[in-house]
């Protein structure tokens, strides 16, 4: 079965969407992540999407579940990466996927969890340094 590799960056996980979404594929991520967020007590969840060119309303729904269902089990999320296409599509749908964090880049999803969760700006993080 197809699936999409979960990484553990200390306390976040890091989770690169890099092929087409189909529905059964975003239900096994959602599964496999929140199954990864107990086990590693994750603190936050970035979700890169940059090579997303489409997004239906399911899959739409499932980020948004999963950002809800992260944050029951006490990890922040941020989804990072949006070509605008995809915004345009989620608004069109009506999608306006509440309580989901999004930053244009993995580096400003980074800084926007490390400071929602307290933890002290990296070095090169110069989005936190304000």
């Amino acid at each position: 079965m197809e699936r999409i590799p979960i990484l553990q960056m200390g306390s976040f996980l890091l989770v690169t969407i890099q092929v087409d979404m189909h529905d059964r594929l975003a239900l096994t991520l959602q599964d496999d992540l929140t199954n990864r967020i107990v086990k590693t007590g994750a603190r936050g969840v970035l979700i890169d999407i940059s090579s997303l060119e489409i997004v239906d309303s399911f899959i739409g729904r499932i980020l948004g579940n999963i950002a809800s269902m992260s944050r029951i089990l006490d990890a922040e999320t941020v989804v990072v990466g949006m070509q605008p296409a995809v915004a345009i599509t989620l608004v069109e749908l009506g999608l306006s996927l509440t309580g989901v964090r999004t930053a244009l880049n993995v580096e400003q999803g980074m800084a926007m969890l490390r400071k929602s969760l307290g933890f002290p700006p990296e070095e090169n993080d110069s989005h936190a340094r304000t």
